[in-house]
């Protein structure tokens, strides 16, 4: 296997980002004596972070305005965890792989050790389905996965999920990681250029597409390169899903094949284990109950909706090694979901 090469944002640059990006709701003089809720999420122009801002009122309303809930964003998920487990926040956006990497302590979480309680399963909104994006014009040059090996691609930012996905997908298939990072909405303006051969572009649900996608998709003309017959085995062989995607779904405009292939991740919003257990059961009640609502809001949502528990299920066992949260296992005891095999975190607060 090739080594993989990785062109990393140092701790303290995604530190200080975070810390320049962070922005909150509006909190109206009437809201002044409610208790603080804080989301860390990822950078603005992100999905993870349109879709947060795009929560805070139905989240708000379905607690009956106990709470305000301001949306922090930093430079990934990685980064945004960590913030939340040293106290900078109390819910964390995240996905399985991420879970997976702080339970192991490996790539962004080497060494890492946690200055509060640590996040535990809370809740999982969606799937993503990572992919490869190349410039129209270049697309012959490209017919599987494994040519992109050892050549400059944008994976999206370090330390995000669909990042973190394509390292295992390199893994799988024995072929070069080599990671070229660039600003959001330098996406088209690169690969136009030349300087990225290639983009990590994603969907949630098959439906939806990050805000910068949706820019670069206006801006050029691109396809979409599936994996190989071979390199779908390989995938497989290693554990991972491949997920057909309806182009049509996402993309304004044709992107070359009829249906594409992605390796899907799920992501969602996990507290730390010392958020009170019915704070996070009333949350997570309040997102059920309002599920249709959320659909409304963005066509991402669609796979929570037609099976809620199921993906609550799905996450914990990606990772049945991580504890739930006491008010997640609380729900899901009640909707006759829980699984004894399971472990409930304990509460420290």
């Amino acid at each position: 296997m090739k080594k993989t090469k990785v062109a990393c944002i140092s701790a303290a640059s995604a530190l200080a980002i975070a810390a320049a990006m962070t922005v909150t709701t509006v909190v109206p003089a009437d809201a002044q004596q409610r208790k603080s809720l804080r989301w860390a999420s990822t950078q603005p122009g992100s999905y993870g972070y349109g879709i947060a801002a795009g929560m805070v009122k139905l989240v708000e309303n379905a607690l009956g305005n106990e709470y305000t809930i301001t949306v922090q964003p930093y430079a990934s998920p990685t980064v945004a965890m960590k913030a939340v487990m040293d106290g900078n926040g109390e819910i964390a956006y995240t996905a399985d792989i991420g879970m997976t990497q702080f339970s192991e302590r490996i790539g962004g979480f080497k060494d890492y050790k946690p200055a509060r309680p640590e996040i535990a399963h809370t809740w999982y909104a969606y799937p993503m389905e990572s992919m490869m994006a190349v410039a129209a014009k270049n697309a012959s040059q490209f017919k599987c996965w494994k040519d992109f090996s050892g050549k400059p691609v944008f994976y999206t930012q370090a330390g995000f999920m669909n990042w973190l996905n394509w390292q295992r997908i390199h893994k799988a298939l024995g072929t070069d990681f080599k990671h070229v990072q660039i600003d959001l909405k330098s996406n088209s303006d690169a690969l136009q250029s030349g300087t990225i051969v290639g983009s990590a572009t994603y969907t949630t649900a098959g439906k939806s597409l990050a805000a910068y996608w949706k820019e670069t998709e206006i801006r050029m003309d691109l396809t979409v390169v599936n994996p190989c017959p071979d390199e779908i085995a390989k995938i497989k062989a290693a554990g991972l899903a491949i997920a057909e995607v309806d182009p049509k779904g996402a993309f304004s405009k044709s992107v070359g094949p009829d249906k594409l292939m992605g390796v899907p991740i799920l992501f969602g919003y996990n507290a730390r284990l010392d958020i009170p257990e019915d704070l996070v059961y009333r949350m997570v009640s309040a997102v059920y109950k309002e599920r249709d609502n959320l659909v409304k809001l963005d066509a991402g949502f669609t796979p929570m909706v037609k099976d809620f528990i199921g993906m609550q299920v799905q996450g914990i066992n990606a990772n049945p090694q991580v504890p739930v949260h006491p008010g997640l296992a609380k729900f899901l005891k009640e909707h006759k979901a829980w699984n004894d095999k399971w472990k409930i975190g304990k509460s420290t607060s």
